[in-house]
Parts: C-alpha cells; sequence; structure tokens
C-alpha cells in the first residue's frame, strides 16, 4: 500500500488515547554478539510507521520524505530483510501544527497494528503534541526534521537524524552577518520550531555584533499558526529600519511575501529562510525570490541517491519529486531502526531504543554505508558506524546526531533555489 492511499485508513480511525509522561525506559543490554540464527528465526517481522506529513502546511516536505522511507524499506528487503522477514510499513499522517487530530489518530493506528517504530514527525509541535503517546507504548520514534531544542534527551524512544536548532540558528546567523548585515528584522511563527530556531539565530546574530530589531525574544511579536493577513506585521517589522529579514514559518510563507511586496520591500541579498520554508513550490511573479538565500540541515543529496528517490516515488506514488529535503534523513532513520533491530536480535520498540545508538557509530567499530554491509558486520560480532546520505555523524547521549551539515541554498529568477555550499556543525 502507497503512502496516499495507507492514510485513508488512518483517518477514520477515532482519538482514545491521551498524552502521557515520558518514564518508560527500554530494557536489556545488547551486543553485537548476540545477534544469532535463533533470534532471526524467533523475530516478528520488522513494522515501520509514519507520521509525515500528507495534508496540512507542512505538506511540500512531505513526499521526499516519504521516498526516504520507502527507499530505505525497498533497499532493506532487497538485501533479505531484518532477521529474515520483509520489513512492513504502515504510512500514517502527521497533519499540521494547527490541529493535532490528524497525528493523534495516526499513533491510534499505529499503536493497533503494532509497529516498533515510527520515522516522523516533520513538525517539532506535532512531534511534542504525539511522543508521549509512543513513548507509553514503548514504540521507537525516530524523526527526521524535528530541531526544537526542547526534544534533546527526551526518552531513550525519541531519536531524531536532523539537528536541534543549535546548529542551523548558528549557521543562518552566521550567513546573515557575512552578508554583512546588522539590524535584522524576524517575522517568527509561534510554535516550538519557530521561537527555537529564532532564539538560536538571535544569538549568533548578536554574538557577533549585530542586532534583532523587530521579532526578538521576549518582544511578543510572533504570528500564530495558520496566519493569513501580516500587513500590521509586515509594517511594524519595515518601520524599525532593518538592512536584513528573516522568514521563520511554513505555509505562511505566502501570504508573508505577498505583504512584503506590496509594501516594497527589496528581497535581493537581505532575506532568508529556513528549512521549514526553502521549497520549490510559490506561485510568486518571476523574480520574486531572486537572492533569498535559505539553511537546510543535511548534505547535499548526490544525484544518485536523487534519482534513486525519484524512482521510487515515482513507481509507487505516481508523481515527481520538487525537493529533497529531508530524504536522505527519513532513509536514515529507517535504516538505523533496522540496524538497530539486527543487532539486538529482536525488531520490538525497547530493543531498537536500546541499539540505536551503537549502530549509529557511538560504540565505533565497521564503518558501513549500506544495510547489507551493515549486517554483515554485525553477524561478523563487529560493532559499526553507519553513515548515510544525511552525513550526520554518530547519536549522543541526548540522541542527538553528534554532528551534522547545513546546506545554503539562494533562488534564482525562476523562484528555485539552488545549492550552493554546506558548512558542518557540532551539536
Amino acid at each position: 500500500m502507497t503512502a496516499a492511499k495507507g492514510i485513508a485508513f488512518a483517518a477514520a480511525l477515532t482519538l482514545g488515547l491521551a498524552a502521557c509522561s515520558s518514564g518508560a525506559e527500554p530494557e536489556g543490554d545488547s551486543t553485537a554478539e548476540e545477534t544469532t540464527d535463533e533470534a532471526a528465526a524467533d523475530a516478528e517481522p520488522l513494522t515501520i510507521g509514519t507520521t509525515l506529513p500528507v495534508t496540512g502546511t507542512l505538506s511540500f516536505l512531505g513526499p521526499p520524505e516519504i521516498a526516504g522511507v520507502g527507499l530505505a524499506i525497498a533497499d532493506i528487503n532487497d538485501a533479505g530483510g531484518v532477521l529474515g522477514n520483509p520489513v512492513r510499513v504502515e504510512w500514517g499522517d502527521s497533519g499540521d501544527n494547527t490541529d493535532l487530530t490528524t497525528a493523534n489518530s495516526t499513533a491510534t493506528d499505529h499503536i493497533s497494528k503494532g509497529v516498533d517504530a515510527v520515522v516522523g514527525a516533520a513538525s517539532s509541535s506535532v512531534t511534542l503534541g504525539v511522543v508521549d503517546t509512543y513513548v507509553e507504548a514503548q514504540i521507537m520514534m525516530i524523526s527526521p526534521a524535528n530541531t526544537s531544542a526542547d526534544l534533546s534527551d527526551y526518552s531513550e524512544f525519541y531519536s531524531r537524524t536532523a539537528p536541534p536548532d543549535t546548529v542551523q540558528g548558528s549557521a543562518l546567523g552566521s550567513l546573515i552577518l557575512d552578508g554583512g548585515h546588522q539590524d535584522v528584522a524576524m517575522i517568527v511563527l509561534n510554535d516550538a520550531y519557530g521561537t527555537g530556531l529564532r532564539d538560536h539565530t538571535q544569538a549568533a546574530i548578536e554574538a557577533g555584533g549585530g542586532s534583532v530589531v523587530y521579532g526578538a525574544n521576549g518582544a511578543g511579536e510572533e504570528f500564530p499558526p495558520g496566519e493569513t493577513n501580516f500587513g500590521s506585521q509586515v509594517s511594524a517589522a519595515l518601520a524599525t529600519d532593518p538592512d536584513a529579514l528573516v522568514v521563520i514559518a511554513f505555509e505562511e510563507t505566502t501570504a508573508a511575501v505577498n505583504e512584503l511586496v506590496a509594501q516594497g520591500w527589496d528581497f535581493d541579498g537581505t532575506t532568508y529562510f529556513t528549512d521549514g520554508n526553502l521549497s520549490n513550490d510559490y506561485e510568486f511573479d518571476e523574480g520574486t525570490l531572486t537572492g533569498v538565500q535559505g539553511t537546510l540541515p543535511g548534505a547535499q543529496a548526490d544525484d544518485d541517491f536523487k534519482e534513486r528517490l525519484n524512482s521510487w516515488y515515482s513507481e509507487n506514488e505516481g508523481g515527481e519529486l520538487d525537493g529533497y529535503s529531508y530524504a536522505a534523513e527519513s532513509y536514515d532513520a529507517t535504516m538505523l531502526a533496522a540496524l538497530a533491530a539486527v543487532r539486538g536480535g529482536a525488531t520490538d520498540g525497547p530493543t531498537i531504543a536500546e541499539n540505536i545508538r551503537a549502530v549509529s557509530g557511538a560504540e565505533g567499530g565497521t564503518e558501513v554505508s549500506t544495510f547489507a554491509d551493515g549486517v554483515a558486520a554485525l553477524e561478523a560480532g563487529e560493532e559499526i558506524h553507519y553513515t548515510g546520505p544525511s552525513g550526520t555523524g554518530p547519536l549522543n547521549e541526548a540522541n542527538d546526531p553528534s554532528s551534522a551539515f547545513i546546506g545554503i541554498y539562494e533562488y534564482g529568477e525562476d523562484n528555485q533555489y539552488e545549492y550552493v555550499r554546506q558548512i558542518e556543525g557540532q551539536i
């Protein structure tokens, strides 16, 4: 069943789970040597669920993330599956941060179907709304896109393959300062993602001698999720006479940009987007976004990986990918879950939670970049360091990547962004 078709089943379920505090801890002390033929024979098939944005303000991120998970599962199954069984997938929609009904319904569906690990959500606010439900059910949740610092060291049953805001905020602040800007206005979404990224970007700007003249922490100038009227906010921001402007938003970016155009803002070389709104789907007049720069966590995907993502998506979803945001992180999240199950000799959530840091390289070991090579090394009694297309470092004690790349992109006359360069940041 494809992702789009699978969502219909999740949407039909009634809500019945309340959020619970995170207290469940995985048990056991698995090692690479404990992966045995007997364990493989007894293991249940690994079931991966997804909580990714098919609908809502982040739906433009859904296709590449879905493709990343789907391609990873295809690669795993082509290599023989996990512990002798093909991996199963239960597709689910996360919806967006304006209404958690969809995400809660998906969580109910996943639990009823016995998923072992979940890839998602994309939005930090959505994850914060449902993560306790997964934690209580001892289902490993691995986000490919969450950046909120509030999720660092949240639970043994939560991890991510995207870096926290500390890394992107530092990179964005440096990018702004390197552009010669000192007085920065910020149009900021009032949720965990928006305010968290704003705070770390502001810290970097101020550390470099600049200042945030609008939208700063404590000023109370953020906009609510789903906002469509930016008239008064843009007027107030431009009244501070900024020499640069940052828009931290999701789908609301369209309305914000239209208002900035109406009020005469010159975007070229002065305007900055982030991962939440770096999209090629905008329908602005040609040249509107020329010179706008943006930051996106993750290494630049190589051409072979992009081609394989496109092929999987075309064959399974019947469409074409317009971008690759968080596709690599989604691929790696799926791979880490599968390799953790192999190392632990079982497919349940506690086993994945107990082993995921080790297969990411936290214990050192043989460097591997494919599932087949990882399995071979584990079966030989070796520890492994999985290095996937996202380029993130081993998971640290907070279950965050210990290092990550931040890509710098720039829009051209066609309102399409292109890769410029990347920098690596430590966490």
